[in-house]
């Protein structure tokens, strides 16, 4: 199969799930009259729902990892060249971005803008490892025909059982940084996140050898 439907379904993904995050999140805060708890909830639920859809559909084009975390562990199994890899990578940064704007041009929100959100501190960044790494261990674990309902639901899950709230994923962290709303993260916050994430997915690799220690 040709990269470039590939190239193109990582980019569409990622665009649509950073649309759904930030999107729902400025609806959540618009409509919550300032009750974070129920903001959050509508943000979790659109964020599962469209995970599930997005992977169910683009799934069989490119393995809809819409991650770099998940497309660098895909790299490490060899189920990715490097170039593909890092026609994933640069897919999913743009698609990040696109998102972002899209959510904002859609609620008449100006569409360049940096989040001003703090998201700091050794709590949140553990809570990225750990919701990292029990993605990457879903994915790994998860059969070809359960993977879109188990993620989705692991997401949603660690939503609210993480400090963080679950960005688990390089490129939701490059977009949310650029949305000054309720899905946002600092960009002098994002680094951090960033290198947090990617120990948390090794991690996940590294458990799921201990658990099936004869696969690579």
């Amino acid at each position: 199969m040709s990269t470039y439907p590939k190239f193109v379904a990582e980019l569409l993904g990622t665009a649509a799930l950073l649309c759904a995050v930030i999107g729902s999140g400025i609806m959540a805060e618009n409509l919550s009259a300032g009750n974070v708890a129920v903001a959050l909830i509508a943000n979790t639920l659109a964020t599962v729902f469209a995970l599930y859809v997005l992977i169910e559909v683009l799934g069989p084009v490119s393995g809809a990892h819409f991650n770099p975390a998940v497309s660098a562990v895909m790299l490490f199994r060899s189920e990715l060249s490097a170039a593909t890899f890092f026609g994933y990578v640069a897919a999913q940064l743009l698609g990040a971005a696109l998102g972002a704007w899209l959510a904002h041009a859609m609620f008449d929100l100006q569409v360049l803008q940096w989040s001003v959100k703090v998201r700091s501190g050794w709590g949140q960044w553990l809570a990225e490892a750990v919701a990292t790494a029990g993605l990457v261990l879903v994915i790994l674990r998860s059969s070809a025909d359960k993977v879109s309902s188990t993620v989705a639901c692991y997401i949603g899950a660690a939503y609210w059982f993480t400090a963080s709230t679950s960005f688990a994923n390089p490129a939701a962290v490059f977009g949310r940084m650029m949305s000054n709303s309720f899905a946002g993260i600092s960009p002098s916050d994002a680094p951090a996140f960033v290198v947090a994430e990617l120990m948390g997915a090794t991690l996940g690799v590294l458990l799921n050898q201990v658990l099936s220690p004869k696969q690579k």
